[in-house]
């Protein structure tokens, strides 16, 4: 559970914002559980630009070809300090701090005068220039054949170690699969001796690879970026039927970042703006990323966080499904309807979330014994409750021994039963 700059800052967030951000999670969000701060992609470039990457732009790096934060966007970080000062002001807040890499080694660095750290070996001699980004141009892979080639993961991982970074989201991984890179990164993290999460990106990852995902990785992306649009969301509910079946405690399919309240202000996607999603459409979202056990990453602005967006992040019944639930199942699919369900660890009781994907109101119903709801043995009638507050005004969904409700257009019904 935390927050990434993308969705809010793109490529040009500043360490005034970052700590901004950091002071508001820790002040409204902290208590019910949020923790992560993560920076994402740029911070190594001085003139990054709002809107678009620079083909060829000029990067900051250290003599051993490791890209270190560009000063005149987080100043702490001057004369060598790296990410250090803002990680460790990061963690007086109680807080934890990543950032965004690359997969590979800096184009600008072959060629140059520098060496691997711990080693005899150039960049030239490990980077494999036909393995570029298909949409950022800074680095080309490492061909993990050669050697050198770990000793370079390995320093990478050394260097955020000494930082005091908590957290890797490292992009162009994953699609495609590039299975050597990840594991040498993984293996790095692990001699680093600080313990890191790593979630790859971007997605879908491909869910033959899921041994492999699960050996090396903590989270990895089953979609590609997810904006505010309802095409987006929607098309996530097919990727959360591959995957459910694939949750696994520790290593999480990630349904990608929350594109909810204050966004846009510098990014990659549309115009400084409230996100777009309805209402209706925002609690679909969080309830599907919820009962599939998604990692919550928030990408809107924490500053300016609005109520009805910081009542979603808050919302205590939500964030134990998301956290603690058990057997997270599609139950049932029919035209524009979908039924999920999950257990409540310790109580028996089960999460009910009914979905409407289609563009009109619909009756959705679905019957108790399809679900795992343990039947009463005390004679009591079973109760239903409302994850969502908003609901809790309207008459009770369970009837008898059945679920039915009216769902809105692109709307959900999320019941907690006992």
């Amino acid at each position: 559970m935390g927050w990434n700059s993308w969705d809010a800052y793109g490529s040009a967030i500043t360490e005034k914002e970052v700590r901004a951000n950091a002071d508001a999670m820790a002040r409204d969000l902290k208590p019910y559980g949020w923790q992560y701060i993560v920076v994402d992609i740029q911070w190594y470039e001085p003139n990054a630009k709002a809107g678009g990457y620079r083909p060829g732009a000029a990067l900051d790096m250290d003599n051993h070809a490791r890209l270190i934060p560009a000063a005149n966007r987080f100043p702490s970080a001057a004369n060598g300090a790296g990410f250090k000062p803002l990680a460790d002001y990061v963690h007086s807040l109680g807080l934890k701090f990543g950032i965004h890499i690359l997969r590979g080694i800096p184009r600008q660095a072959v060629g140059q005068n520098v060496m691997i750290a711990g080693t005899k070996h150039t960049p030239a001699e490990i980077a494999d220039t036909s393995s570029i980004c298909q949409w950022n141009t800074d680095m080309y892979g490492v061909d993990m054949s050669k050697p050198g080639a770990q000793a370079y993961y390995d320093s990478l991982a050394a260097l955020y170690a000494s930082w005091g970074v908590d957290f890797i989201k490292a992009d162009d991984m994953s699609r495609p699969y590039h299975s050597a890179e990840i594991a040498a990164l993984h293996k790095a993290i692990v001699r680093s001796g600080r313990p890191m999460v790593l979630s790859l990106s971007p997605g879908p990852a491909p869910a033959a690879q899921v041994a492999s995902l699960r050996e090396n990785a903590n989270m990895w992306r089953v979609s590609d970026d997810v904006w505010d649009e309802w095409r987006l969301i929607r098309k996530s509910f097919d990727y959360a039927e591959t995957w459910a079946p694939l949750i696994q405690p520790g290593h999480w399919p990630d349904q990608d970042m929350l594109p909810l309240g204050h966004i846009g202000i510098r990014a990659h996607v549309g115009d400084d703006r409230m996100t777009r999603l309805t209402k209706d459409e925002q609690r679909s979202l969080m309830t599907l990323w919820a009962i599939n056990r998604s990692p919550l990453i928030f990408g809107g602005d924490l500053p300016t966080l609005d109520p009805w967006t910081k009542a979603m992040l808050t919302n205590q019944m939500l964030l134990d499904l998301d956290q603690h639930s058990t057997a997270n199942r599609l139950v049932e699919k029919q035209g524009d309807i979908r039924v999920w369900t999950a257990g409540e660890p310790g109580t028996g009781a089960t999460y009910v979330a009914l979905f409407n994907l289609g563009e009109q109101a619909q009756q959705a119903s679905i019957d108790l014994s399809q679900l795992s709801v343990k039947r009463s043995t005390n004679g009591h009638p079973h109760e239903a409750k409302d994850v969502w507050p908003e609901d809790r005004a309207m008459d009770s969904a369970l009837k008898g021994s059945s679920i039915s409700t009216t769902l809105s257009s692109h709307g959900v019904r999320l019941l907690l039963v006992r």
